[in-house]
């Protein structure tokens, strides 16, 4: 990348292109990347007390996270890092490319404080993860096995109608 830009590996709700669009408009996706030694749960503790993906730790040689690579302008970092909020640390790891060839990015893990294995995520939320992951065509093994969880339905009803806009068809012109 250059230094005006940073690659970002988004493997949560930022898989959806225009949930991170909403949150860094200069998203660009440059393609799929699996970070090995990792497994991707729904375990971290949001603000709003669902839980939320991480890529965590393991070491496993079988164990990998499948997401996308995105490369955003340097100067909406901040608002990336805004958006992802003090329970997560911004980390460069080493990935490999969708051609198999090692790269590094930015991503997000959970800090320790805020794991929970024992929350659901919100519909809206686990739907944003689903959405990106077909959107970019991850596999569907994947997708069945880590992804499409359980999911419960926002109490809050405003938050759960915004959170579902990011996805809303334009109103048709008139």
């Amino acid at each position: 990348m250059t230094p005006e830009t940073y690659c970002y590996f988004a493997y949560g709700s930022n898989l959806s292109t225009a949930r991170l669009r909403a949150r860094v408009p200069s998203a660009r996706c440059l393609g799929r990347a699996v970070l090995p030694g990792h497994r991707l749960a729904y375990h971290k503790r949001g603000a709003d007390g669902s839980a939320k993906c991480d890529a965590y730790y393991t070491g496993g040689a079988g164990d990998e996270v499948h997401g996308v690579v995105f490369a955003i302008a340097a100067a909406q970092l901040p608002s990336l890092d805004a958006a992802e909020g003090p329970r997560y640390e911004r980390v460069e790891l080493a990935l490999a490319g969708e051609d198999g060839r090692p790269l590094t990015a930015l991503t997000y893990r959970a800090l320790p404080a805020y794991l929970d294995g024992g929350l659901t995520p919100y519909c809206w939320y686990r739907d944003h993860v689903l959405r990106g992951a077909r959107e970019h065509g991850l596999p569907e093994g994947y997708i069945a096995e880590r992804l499409a969880v359980a999911c419960a339905e926002d109490p809050d009803a405003e938050r759960c109608r915004r959170e579902r806009a990011v996805h809303a068809e334009p109103a048709p012109a008139r």
